[in-house]
């Protein structure tokens, strides 16, 4: 179902996938695409994926349009028209969870947050700047941008509101080094963004102090499924303490900047993924909540 919404004085799109009538505990995941995408487009990307969650009465899943391609996340340096045009992208977040919640039975404080991307920056910023919105987070081939290249509030104080996070990154993604530090120059030029980001185990690590927790992650690594020999691995590093949202971090072991799934990434993006799809690690995060 196509849908508009007025936030912050200007209208926007987004497709909502589910029953109008379903179950009063159903989440609402909302997804928000990478660069030079929107929803459709996103949906299509991952070959609907996100899609089964409605398909068993577990979510309502509410695919958000960016503006011209792009959403206006936390990093300082960037250039696209949603940054400078100072589109207000919290506002229309909150703005698609106050609709979604007249048109379908969804539990609002079950809303969790998908995001790929300039999509992934984009949960950042609502995890700092909009801390009661989210129940939960799936960040994928983003990381954390450093202290003075985040526009929000950066601290690794113990946070007020915090959430189960999981996120995904690839060693070989191109675009969005694990290893952290600046992106590739032509990766500037072609996404308008720069300044300096965190590693992704340094950005996992960030999340868990938020959360509370001390204890260093355990580690794990899945066995080869049938069928995906020439699939790269993936490992999994959970940073858990009794009484604290847990933060994972799902590393993929030569993959690319793509999202993980039984459906591949254009080439140019590198490989993807498969042991934990990205529905799955949807539900994972809702089973950590303790809400599934």
């Amino acid at each position: 179902m196509r849908s508009t919404v007025t936030a912050a004085g200007r209208t926007r799109s987004f497709t909502v996938v589910g029953d109008a009538d379903g179950p009063e505990d159903r989440a609402l995941v909302l997804v928000f695409h990478g660069s030079r995408q929107n929803g459709e487009i996103h949906r299509r990307f991952t070959g609907g994926a996100l899609d089964h969650l409605a398909d068993d009465g577990r979510a309502v899943v509410a695919y958000l349009d960016g503006h011209r391609g792009n959403w206006n996340d936390a990093r300082a340096e960037s250039s696209f028209p949603a940054r400078l045009e100072q589109v207000d992208d919290v506002a229309f977040a909150r703005a698609v969870v106050d609709s979604v919640l007249r048109s379908h039975r969804i539990d609002p404080r079950r809303v969790i947050g998908v995001g790929y991307s300039n999509g992934g920056q984009m949960i950042f910023r609502l995890i700092h700047d909009a801390p009661d919105l989210l129940a939960g987070a799936v960040i994928v081939a983003a990381t954390m941008p450093d202290r003075a290249g985040f526009l929000g509030p950066f601290s690794e104080d113990v946070a007020e509101h915090p959430i189960p996070v999981t996120l995904v990154a690839g060693t070989a993604d191109r675009i969005v080094p694990y290893k952290g530090g600046r992106m590739a120059w032509w990766a500037r030029a072609l996404f308008k963004v720069g300044g300096v980001a965190l590693s992704a185990p340094a950005t996992a690590e960030y999340f868990a102090r938020r959360n509370g927790i001390t204890a260093p992650p355990m580690t794990r690594m899945f066995p080869t499924s049938p069928g995906t020999r020439r699939r790269p691995r993936m490992d999994e590093a959970t940073y858990c303490e009794p009484g604290h949202s847990p933060v994972t971090l799902y590393t993929v072991r030569g993959g690319g900047h793509a999202i993980p799934g039984p459906k591949k990434a254009p080439g140019v993006l590198g490989r993807t993924g498969v042991d934990r799809p990205i529905e799955t690690l949807v539900l994972e995060v809702l089973a950590r909540d303790g809400s599934a």
